[in-house]
C-alpha cells in the first residue's frame, strides 16, 4: 500500500466510523487477501452469482457481440482476472482494442499478459486506477481508432451502489463510452430471501472470512486496536431497498482505536460494509431513468437468475 492509499484509506475508515450507523467502503475488503477469499466465495455451492454470469456468457456470446458489431473497443472496469471478456472476446468479430481498467497493478498485470498470449493480434492496455473515480484523462489517451467504444462491466458490481450512486455512475459511463458507445452491465436479480441470504453467508464461513478481512485491514494496515473476535459477519436482507447487507456485528461491548481515537460499540451494534442491491428487470428499466441512457437488449442465463443489459446513450 503506498503512502496515499493508506492516507486515504485513513481517512475513509475514520469518515465511516464516525457516521451514523457506522460503515465502511466495501472496496477495502479487497486487498491480496480479500481477492483471493472473494475468488473462494465465487467457489462455493451458495455462490451462484459468478456461475450465472459465465453461464449467461457462454449461452448468448454470440448474439451480444453480434449487438455491438465489429472493430470494438471494449473497455472493462474493475477487469480482474479477465475472464469472461475472453469468451466475448472469442467471439467477437475484429475486436479493435481491450482496455483493462484495474485497481491491483499485479492483478492487471498477470491478466493482460494472459489475454495477450491468447490474443497475440489485439491491441491491449492496461489502466491502474480505481474506476469509481474519473479516470477519462487516462484512458482517452491509450483509445485507438475503432467503430464503437464498448463499456464492459459484469458481475453485478453495480449492486454494491446505492440507487443514487448507481445513477450518477451510470451517466459517467454513457459518457465514457460516447454517442455511438454502449454499455454492457451485468445486473443480479430479485430472488427468494432465503436464497439471497444463503448466498452471502455461507455454511462454510469463507464469506464471514471475507467481510472480518475489513477489520484485519484495519489492525494490519492502519495500525488499529481492536479486536476481530469482538464481532461476527452477519448477512441481512432490507425488503425496503431491495437489497443483501453484510455487517459486522459487536459480540460484546468492546472500542476500535484508530489514529488516536475511540469507536464504541455495544453488543448488537454493527459496521455497514457492503450493500448488494437487487434488481428486477423494470426496477433497473426505472434505475436508468435520469441518466441519459436506455437499454437495447437484455439477456439472462438459463436459469433466470442474472442478467446483462445492452445499454445505449439517449
Amino acid at each position: 500500500m503506498t503512502p496515499d492509499d493508506r492516507k486515504q484509506f485513513l481517512h475513509d475508515a475514520l469518515t465511516g466510523l464516525s457516521a451514523d450507523p457506522p460503515e465502511l467502503p466495501c472496496k477495502y475488503l479487497y486487498d491480496e487477501r480479500g481477492s483471493g477469499l472473494f475468488e473462494a466465495i465465487c467457489a462455493t455451492e451458495e455462490y451462484y452469482v459468478t456461475r450465472a454470469d459465465l453461464a449467461l456468457h457462454q449461452t448468448h456470446a454470440d448474439e451480444i457481440v453480434q449487438a455491438i458489431g465489429p472493430g470494438a473497443h471494449f473497455i472493462e472496469l474493475g477487469s480482474g482476472a479477465g475472464i469472461k471478456i475472453r469468451i466475448l472476446l472469442e467471439a467477437a468479430t475484429n475486436p479493435r482494442a481491450y482496455t483493462a481498467i484495474e485497481i491491483s497493478r499485479d492483478a492487471l498485470t498477470r491478466a493482460n499478459a494472459k489475454l495477450q498470449q491468447q490474443f497475440p493480434q489485439l491491441e491491449i492496455h492496461g489502466v491502474v486506477a480505481d474506476y469509481t473515480q474519473p479516470i477519462d484523462s487516462a484512458l482517452f489517451r491509450l483509445d485507438p481508432p475503432a467503430r464503437r467504444r464498448v463499456v464492459y462491466f459484469p458481475g453485478s458490481t453495480i449492486s454494491n451502489f446505492t440507487h443514487q450512486q448507481a445513477r450518477e455512475f451510470l451517466s459517467r459511463m454513457g459518457r465514457m463510452a460516447g454517442l455511438d458507445g454502449r454499455i454492457l452491465i451485468g445486473v443480479d436479480l430479485v430472488k427468494p430471501v432465503e436464497r439471497l441470504v444463503r448466498a452471502y453467508d455461507d455454511a462454510a464461513g469463507v464469506t464471514a472470512d471475507f467481510n472480518l478481512n475489513l477489520l484485519r485491514r484495519l489492525r494490519d494496515d492502519l495500525d488499529a486496536c481492536l479486536s476481530i473476535e469482538d464481532f461476527a459477519h452477519e448477512a441481512r436482507y432490507n425488503d425496503r431497498e431491495q437489497r443483501i447487507e453484510m455487517h459486522l456485528v459487536a459480540q460484546t461491548d468492546t472500542v476500535i482505536e484508530l489514529a488516536g481515537r475511540n469507536f464504541e460499540f455495544h453488543r448488537g451494534e454493527s459496521i455497514h460494509s457492503e450493500n448488494s442491491h437487487k434488481y428486477s428487470i423494470e426496477s433497473f428499466t426505472e434505475l436508468l431513468e435520469g441518466t441519459g441512457l436506455h437499454i437495447e437488449r437484455t439477456w439472462t442465463d438459463p436459469d433466470g437468475l442474472f442478467s446483462m443489459h445492452d445499454l445505449a446513450v439517449d
